[in-house]
């Protein structure tokens, strides 16, 4: 069920966007690396020449398109947090990937490790906000070639609902994958509920599909396991023309080629159009996903999801700003809101400043805060008979100059109707003054040493912690355990 409230484009120009990109496909097509995928392309109908440079025909863009499913499941550890998009959302994902953490004690930045990670599972577990955890961070105490198993093994082992990342290399993904099987007992219990969700992004702007990135997702596709790719990840000026409407037609070729490649592997294969558009700031080439020119791309090319009847969103609602400041807030809360508004089912939003490099702990409390506020958003108001009856009595009882306050229908709907929010202050400004005049970061600290004291209710017993030692020797720690 896909909900717009907002539309940039007509259907008109959403079909010559769709058209556009098909014909950058045939006529300027992909540059591709990996073998393994020359040969599916070329088994598909695709021209591949001798360098890898892959020309796909309309006709195979149009026959391929035309099986994308029209919704995906992330699963979990736990039944009770799987979500299936659109139906279920805004799914709202942590960011991931940060080679940073602000120490919660110091306040002062780091390098992360796995520790944290461990302590970020804990957190995204109890937030109410937060559907899938994507691994935030990097684990910088990691050995060589255990980078992998260093951020899913805390990860899995402190946060039952849907955990998701991507692997460097080949050999780490099957390590993941053995972890995933001793967790759930044997690899066929893994396959009927397998709760690791994987996301790469195999195709390079512009135009260009690699190596490590393209064999991982074609073999996840092929065993039947999740998988999904950010395609576009433009940043116009730089990977794509400096022009928004350029830089869409090419996101969505970008989506269309990785997408019906999908498709060649595993007819049915479920996708997500995912997303990750930028606008470059040449006055000194930074990079800028907090940008609103970032929200306006995102919600064109959700248009362009509805258009194929597939879920969409991605990296939107992240910040270039290093602090809980004023620009942290306006970033994330207009560029999630347009998304939303423009239909968008998925997030990836929660907790990373300085432009995706930095993890904070306060910022994932403040940002469930903002998470909650858009799935309050994403209802509506929505008609129903009952209600409307129920109302129009109520109206007439109550009459002019009265109060609804009483009411058991008021008691009945107070905690449906509006978001009420744990940390945000409604307070009159003496009552936040006799408080200590704290702001929203010191609210989201004082939280965090409350609700992260003591152990981990939810992490793996005992015995299943020893199988997995057992099974990875050296492994690291991988408890939640709050810092003093």
């Amino acid at each position: 069920m896909f909900t717009q409230y907002s539309k940039f484009l007509t259907e008109e120009q959403r079909q010559m966007v769709h058209e556009a990109s098909m014909e950058v496909l045939e006529n300027t097509g992909l540059l591709v690396h990996a073998e393994c995928a020359r040969e599916i392309f070329k088994e598909h109908g695709c021209d591949v020449d001798a360098d890898g440079h892959v020309k796909i025909p309309h006709q195979v863009i149009e026959k391929y398109s035309k099986m994308f499913p029209s919704s995906y499941t992330f699963t979990a550890q736990d039944p009770q947090f799987d979500i299936t998009i659109p139906e279920q959302g805004p799914c709202v994902v942590t960011a991931s990937s940060a080679p940073f953490v602000v120490d919660p004690v110091t306040r002062e930045q780091r390098r992360s490790t796995s520790d944290d990670i461990a302590n970020i599972a804990r957190l995204i577990n109890q937030l109410p906000g937060f559907n899938v955890f994507s691994i935030s961070t990097l684990a910088d105490d990691a050995p060589d070639g255990k980078l992998s198993l260093y951020r899913f093994y805390p990860a899995l082992k402190n946060c039952k609902k849907p955990v998701r990342s991507n692997t460097p290399r080949f050999t780490e993904l099957k390590e993941v994958l053995e972890l995933g099987h001793t967790i759930a007992g044997s690899k066929e219990a893994y396959m009927e509920r397998p709760f690791i969700n994987h996301h790469y992004c195999p195709i390079v702007d512009p135009l260009v599909m690699d190596v490590e990135s393209t064999e991982a997702v074609t073999y996840l596709a092929q065993e039947g396991l999740p998988v999904y790719t950010t395609a576009p990840v433009s940043n116009a000026g730089m990977t794509t023309p400096m022009s928004r409407m350029g830089t869409l037609i090419l996101g969505n070729a970008e989506f269309l080629a990785i997408n019906c490649y999908y498709q060649m592997i595993r007819q049915g294969m479920p996708i997500i159009y995912a997303y990750l558009p930028t606008v470059a700031d040449l006055r000194s080439g930074a990079y800028t996903p907090g940008a609103i020119e970032t929200g306006m791309l995102s919600m064109a090319h959700t248009e362009m999801a509805e258009f194929y009847h597939v879920p969409s969103g991605g990296y939107i609602g992240l910040t270039n700003s290093h602090c809980n400041d004023a620009q942290n807030g306006y970033e994330v809360a207009f560029n999630t809101t347009g998304a939303v508004c423009a239909g968008a089912s998925l997030l990836n939003m929660g907790g990373l400043l300085d432009s995706l490099t930095t993890f904070d702990f306060a910022k994932a409390v403040i940002d469930n805060e903002v998470a909650m506020s858009l799935k309050s958003l994403k209802k509506g108001i929505p008609y129903d008979e009952a209600d409307y009856k129920e109302s129009m009595e109520l109206i007439d009882k109550i009459g002019p100059g009265g109060l609804f306050m009483e009411e058991m229908h008021t008691m009945m709907n107070m905690k449906s109707i509006a978001y009420l929010t744990n940390l945000g202050s409604r307070d009159f400004r003496v009552q936040w003054k006799d408080a200590g005049k704290k702001d929203f970061e010191a609210r989201a600290y004082e939280w965090l040493d409350q609700a992260m004291a003591g152990p981990n209710p939810v992490a793996f017993s005992s015995e299943l912690d020893q199988k997995i030692r057992n099974n990875f020797p050296n492994l690291c720690k991988g408890d939640a355990v709050w810092y003093k």
